[in-house]
């Protein structure tokens, strides 16, 4: 019954909370380059291989923006440098998760 109990619980904090359970992090300390996707998206790349996709809603991209990462790992709702202005990351996606970029 006890088992059956903290199944239950366990399977109530997963459904009350896809963010934790859907999060994604990538490790961007080799990426070399990047280029900005439309006014809200940034695509890292190591060489000429893209490594992730950052979404950024809440900042303005512009092609000549300046980006620094505040981490190597990089997840979801971490921040980012955009031409000085810290902004939060909306999303990350990993190359190695299947996404198309």
């Amino acid at each position: 019954m006890r088992n059956k109990l903290l199944s239950f619980w366990v399977l109530i904090f997963l459904l009350t909370a896809p963010a934790i359970a859907l999060s994604d992090c990538v490790d961007l300390s080799g990426a070399n380059d990047y280029y900005i996707q439309g006014g809200h998206t940034v695509i890292f790349f190591a060489g000429k291989r893209p490594v992730a996709r950052v979404e950024i809603p809440y900042c303005t991209l512009y092609q000549d923006s300046i980006i620094r990462l505040t981490r190597n790992y990089t997840c979801d709702t971490d921040k980012i440098i955009v031409d000085g202005e810290q902004c939060a990351i909306g999303t990350v996606s990993s190359a190695a998760t299947g996404s198309t970029f």
